[in-house]
């Protein structure tokens, strides 16, 4: 067949030494005047050659020596699967100190003095205008500006709610620093399934109705560990139960900037009775230090929130509003979003192309088709999650179980959590592969004792 001439004849190329390692492949175009055959037939090829680890891929640019690529990982030292912030390189530091220079200039005098708790109000103009970018129209004063969307989650954590109830819902798993939110300030936490399959609407429902519920802490979009999102029916009955048990919705949008779903709106969009309570930090897609986030609630919080909110640190920072307040203005974080959301959106498709091309009966994956961070992974054979990190620690692999995410009477250990955050291509290619790798061994060394 003609395609294993062209891989015989890559193979050859390499062992005389005619395709150095590190030098970019010959391109589809090339094999296909060469061997006057299809750009299929050379796609086929190439995947071949990328199956037995010869090559691998980069996407818009080409096929190159697998050996290359291990040598610079290995001189790289570590493989983070388990960072949850954008790598340092995707980061507006340079643009951005220039709007911190402006924000000076603008604001030095309010810079000696406390400020509207609310937040910079000229900043809540501004972002009452972006917001809407994410299918959230609100009034100025009912957006408050916070310091990070901890301040949020941990003011409403405290404050009473109008409908009298103490106990919070949280889906499981959930991001860790809401549980440790919770239990800090002592509230009683009720936990709900939320898996590969979805929601359990059926406890969720009679949580509602029998538990003296304040409210349910949700991801919405992109969920922390899972990556999962909701779909709008999912968003829609959310808000139906919410408004007939009289229950608050506490919407966590940390990465609803990069979804690339144009039809996927938040939580917020649907709600028609004010039970939603929208958070969304700016840490996760600018810089994790910038500690400015934005809460939108219904108007019947707003005072008690305030108020909370003022013995708590008085105001945020007003240098940080204002150079945001600033970068927004001028277009460019539009601009530097846009780049991050085509960047991740790559990367989660190269994974799943990986992915795809390693039939492990080992492992499931779930990769999200709209982007973000995360992928999940379950391992099928054993509860080996633990020892699997452990083991790739070994290697400078970093990679996440879910036992933090979880509270204990829901614990799950088969489940691995990988972020694409911190892994470009060439990590994802190496990664990927050890990562299967020590799954498969922990599980054939299970097999083995299993059977004695």
């Amino acid at each position: 067949m003609r395609y294993i001439d062209i891989v015989e004849y890559i193979k050859n190329q390499v062992s005389l030494g005619n395709i150095k390692t590190g030098e970019k492949m010959p391109s589809i175009r090339d094999l296909c005047e060469k061997f006057k055959c299809t750009k299929s037939t050379a796609v086929r090829a190439y995947y071949e050659l990328k199956n037995q680890n010869i090559v691998y891929a980069v996407p818009n640019s080409g096929y190159y020596l697998l050996d290359k690529l291990q040598e610079e990982v290995k001189n790289d030292t570590i493989i983070d699967f388990a960072g949850t912030a954008l790598e340092i390189s995707s980061l507006p530091y340079g643009e951005f100190q220039t709007f911190i220079s402006k924000a000076i200039d603008k604001y030095k005098d309010k810079l000696f003095y406390y400020t509207n708790p609310q937040g910079l109000q000229s900043l809540i103009k501004v972002m009452q205008k972006q917001l809407q970018n994410n299918q959230v129209f609100s009034e100025c004063e009912n957006i408050f500006i916070t310091t990070g969307s901890q301040q949020t989650l941990n003011i409403l954590s405290r404050m009473p709610f109008p409908n009298g109830k103490n106990n919070v819902v949280i889906e499981q798993p959930t991001y860790d620093g809401m549980m440790k939110c919770l239990e800090q300030n002592n509230v009683t936490t009720i936990g709900v399934n939320r898996n590969f399959n979805g929601l359990d609407f059926e406890r969720l429902e009679n949580i509602f109705r029998n538990n003296n519920v304040k409210f349910f802490y949700t991801v919405s979009r992109f969920s922390n560990p899972l990556g999962l999102s909701y779909t709008k029916e999912e968003k829609k009955k959310l808000v139906s139960l919410a408004e007939k048990y009289d229950v608050y919705i506490v919407e966590d949008d940390y990465l609803g900037d990069i979804e690339s779903d144009i039809k996927s709106d938040p939580i917020f969009s649907f709600d028609t009775s004010s039970k939603v309570v929208y958070v969304k930090t700016f840490s996760k897609v600018m810089l994790p230090g910038l500690r400015v986030a934005v809460t939108v609630l219904p108007s019947i919080l707003c005072n008690t929130f305030l108020a909370y909110k003022t013995w708590m640190d008085i105001n945020t920072p007003v240098l940080s509003q204002g150079a945001l307040e600033l970068y927004i203005e001028s277009g460019m974080f539009n601009i530097h979003v846009k780049k991050i959301r085509d960047m991740y959106l790559s990367r989660m498709n190269y994974l799943k192309d990986i992915v795809g091309n390693n039939n492990s009966s080992a492992v499931k994956w779930h990769i999200p088709s709209n982007g973000g961070f995360y992928a999940g992974l379950e391992i099928l054979n054993e509860n080996k999650s633990r020892a699997v990190v452990n083991n790739l620690l070994k290697k400078n692999i970093l990679v996440s179980n879910f036992e933090r995410f979880y509270l204990n009477e829901f614990l799950e250990s088969k489940l691995l959590r990988v972020s694409v955050a911190n892994a470009d291509y060439k990590k994802l290619e190496i990664g990927v592969d050890e990562l299967i790798g020590e799954i498969e061994k922990v599980s054939i060394f299970n097999e083995y004792v299993f059977r004695g």
